[in-house]
C-alpha cells in the first residue's frame, strides 16, 4: 500500500480534488436547494424534475462527443476548461433571473461540467495511469466525492441560514476559481512526462486496440453490464432529488437529513476502502454481481421502516453502495475494453449514467404529483436492481 501511494501522489491528489469539486454538479448538492429553487421559479416537484431531466439529458447527449476528448487532449487544458465551466454554472445559480430557460441552462452547466465531465476526468485518469492498482486509485479519487457528500450538506444547511442560498452558490464558484484551479496545475505539473511513459508502457495487443464509439455501441457485452452501471445513478438520483418529499413523508427533518449524510459519507468511504483492494485481488465477473446488493437493502429499509434510526441505516447502505460500486464498475470497463480508448468508452458510460439520472427526477416527480409515494418508487427501484443483476448473472461468461 505504501508503494501505491508513493507511485504518483500528485495524480492521486488530482483525482481526489476534481471529484470533490464535481460535487457542485451532483444531485445531492443541488437537491439541498430544491425547495428554494421551486419557490423562486414557482414549480411543482414534477415540473422542476422535468426541467432537471431536460438539462441533464441534454448534457448527456453532448457528453458522448466531448468527454472522449480526454483521449486526445492535454489533461491540464481539459481539466481547466471543465472547471471554469462549472464555476460559471455556479454563478448562474446565484443570479436572480426568473426564467425557466435560464434555469435549464444552469442545470445543464452544473450537470455537464460537474456530474459529467469532471467525474469522468477523475475516474478515467485513475483507471488509465495506475495499471493493476486502478481499483485502489479509483477509490482514492472517489474519496473526494464522498467527502463532499459527507461535509457539504452540513456546511450548506448552516450557510443558507447565515448568508442565504444564492450566496452559497457564489461561494462555491469562488472555491473553484481561487482554490481548485491553482492546485490543478500543481498536481498535473509533469503530465506530459506521465502520459509519455503511459503510452510507451502499453504493448499488449488487447490494451492497444482502439475502440471507436460505434464499435462499443454495437458490442454485446456493453449492454450486458450497462444496466448494472446505470441502475444506481437512476435510483440514487431520483431519491436524492426528492429527498425533501421523502423526509416529509417519513417525519424526518432537514437537519436530521444533513446529519444522516455524515453516515452516507462515512459508509461510502468504507465501501471504497474495501472495494478497491477487493477488485484488484479477485475475479471481476464474480465480484461485480454483488454491486447493487447494498442499494437493494437500502430500498427495503426505506419502504418498510420510518424510525429516526432507519434513516441512518438507509443512508448508510446507500453510501456503501456508492463507495463499493465505483471501483467495481471502473475496473470492469478497463478490463473489458483496455486502457487506450478508455476515455471513449467512459464517455459513453458517463453519458448513459447522466441520461439515467435525467429520467428519475421527472419520473419520480410525476409519481409524487399523481398522488403516489415512497412505496411505488421503492417497488420500481427494486425491480430495476433485480433485473440488472439477473442479466449480468445470465450472461456473465461474456466478459
Amino acid at each position: 500500500m505504501k508503494n501505491f501511494f508513493s507511485f504518483d501522489p500528485k495524480l492521486l491528489l488530482y483525482g481526489f480534488l476534481i471529484t470533490f469539486f464535481a460535487s457542485y454538479g451532483q444531485t445531492f448538492f443541488i437537491s439541498i436547494f430544491n425547495a428554494e429553487i421551486r419557490s423562486l421559479y414557482k414549480l411543482t416537484d414534477g415540473e422542476f424534475g422535468l426541467v432537471y431531466a431536460l438539462g441533464t439529458l441534454s448534457s448527456s447527449i453532448i457528453l458522448v462527443g466531448f468527454a472522449k476528448l480526454i483521449d486526445h487532449t492535454d489533461l491540464r487544458f481539459y481539466s481547466f476548461i471543465i472547471s471554469v465551466g462549472l464555476a460559471i454554472a455556479c454563478v448562474g445559480m446565484y443570479i436572480n433571473y426568473q426564467s425557466i430557460i435560464f434555469l435549464f441552462f444552469i442545470i445543464f452547466g452544473l450537470r455537464f461540467f460537474g456530474q459529467g465531465a469532471m467525474c469522468h476526468a477523475g475516474e478515467t485518469t485513475m483507471s488509465r495511469y495506475f495499471g493493476s492498482n486502478r481499483g485502489k486509485a479509483i477509490s482514492v479519487a472517489t474519496f473526494g466525492g464522498q467527502i463532499g457528500v459527507t461535509l457539504l450538506p452540513l456546511i450548506v444547511v448552516k450557510l443558507i441560514g447565515i448568508v442565504g442560498w444564492q450566496h452559497v452558490w457564489l461561494g462555491a464558484s469562488f472555491t473553484i476559481l481561487i482554490f481548485f484551479i491553482p492546485l490543478l496545475f500543481v498536481a498535473l505539473q509533469n503530465q506530459n512526462i506521465r502520459h509519455h511513459n503511459f503510452s510507451q508502457s502499453k504493448n499488449d495487443i488487447e490494451t492497444n486496440r482502439t475502440w471507436k464509439t460505434r464499435e462499443v455501441v454495437f458490442d454485446k457485452k456493453f449492454y450486458i453490464y450497462l444496466p448494472l452501471h446505470i441502475s444506481a445513478p437512476f435510483i440514487s438520483t431520483g431519491l436524492m432529488f426528492h429527498q425533501v418529499f421523502i423526509i416529509s413523508q417519513k417525519g424526518w427533518t432537514l437537519d436530521m437529513l444533513a446529519s444522516g449524510f455524515v453516515f452516507l459519507g462515512i459508509f461510502s468511504l468504507i465501501g471504497l476502502i474495501f472495494g478497491g483492494p477487493i477488485i484488484d485481488k479477485y475475479n471481476t465477473k464474480k465480484i461485480i454481481l454483488f454491486t447493487l446488493l447494498p442499494l437493494f437493502l437500502a430500498i427495503i429499509t426505506l419502504i418498510f421502516f420510518d424510525s429516526y434510526i432507519s434513516m441512518f441505516i438507509y443512508l448508510s447502505l446507500l453510501g456503501f453502495n456508492m463507495g463499493i460500486s465505483t471501483p467495481f464498475l471502473g475496473s470492469l470497463w478497463a478490463e473489458l475494453y483496455g486502457l487506450k480508448s478508455l476515455g471513449t468508452v467512459k464517455a459513453l458510460l458517463h453519458a448513459s449514467g447522466v441520461f439515467a439520472s435525467a429520467l428519475s427526477p421527472v419520473i419520480f416527480g410525476y409519481i409524487i404529483d399523481f398522488g403516489f409515494g415512497i412505496l411505488t418508487i421503492g417497488i420500481i427501484s427494486l425491480l430495476i436492481v433485480s433485473l440488472s443483476t439477473l442479466l449480468a448473472i445470465i450472461y456473465k461468461e461474456v466478459i
